[in-house]
């Protein structure tokens, strides 16, 4: 197949200024997998230790809203303890499942090719890099993080009493139908605290690349 010449393959944006056109193709591509993969690895190491979610002001997993009520109902007749441990128990199994995500970040990094990286560096939003590797890697993690979170909830007998009351809630429509599952609840909300702390990594490094101590990061986010 007949390579584009690099002036069609490149934004506008990159080839219009003299400063700019010096950022060459193996530049935007090392500059984009720096940046994923510095902020895969926070995110991994963040919230994979006891705590990450758990005692996060954002990312704690709570029980949905429309079973808010009914924990209320709990803790009105003596039994705020096992709401409080069912939700301990959702957090920690979010806890366990992120750490799966390192290989399957890391090898996303690896394969991510130059002309999608000149069009992240390029992309709408401080957060386009991470809206990209999440649709790279969203369906490969829930694999991964389903049967962990699992094993993980089981060991709670009131899980099972989630799933029978929220599946009665989703039926009335008081919880949506992809929360009435304990343990695809718990994946997606795992999933998505990750996919969050990634972003603000990549935020932060947009808005003060120099910050990094990175001269690649420096040189693609910087201009």
């Amino acid at each position: 197949m007949q390579r584009r010449p690099l002036l069609m393959l490149c934004p506008l944006w990159i080839v219009g200024s003299p400063a700019r056109a010096q950022l060459r193709e193996g530049d935007a591509a090392l500059g984009v997998r720096a940046a994923l993969e510095r902020g895969a690895l926070a995110a991994v190491a963040q919230l994979g230790r006891s705590g990450g979610f758990l005692d996060h002001p954002t990312l704690k997993i709570e029980l949905p809203g429309g079973l808010q009520k009914a924990a209320k109902l709990l803790r009105a007749t003596g039994q705020g303890r096992r709401v409080d441990e069912l939700v301990t128990a959702m957090n920690r199994a979010a806890e366990q499942a992120v750490p799966e995500a390192k290989t399957v970040l890391v090898q996303t990094v690896k394969s991510l090719s130059v002309e999608d990286a000149l069009q992240l560096v390029k992309g709408s939003g401080d957060d386009a890099v991470t809206r990209f590797f999440e649709g790279k890697t969203r369906a490969a993690l829930t694999e991964r993080f389903a049967p962990i979170v699992t094993k993980a909830t089981e060991r709670q007998k009131l899980a099972e009493k989630y799933n029978a009351v929220a599946g009665k809630a989703a039926g009335l429509g008081l919880v949506k139908d992809e929360d009435s599952n304990i343990q695809g609840y718990v994946t997606r909300k795992a999933l998505d605290g990750l996919y969050w702390m990634i972003g603000a990594e990549e935020k932060k490094i947009r808005q003060d690349p120099v910050a990094t101590g990175s001269a690649i990061l420096k040189k693609v986010f910087g201009l």
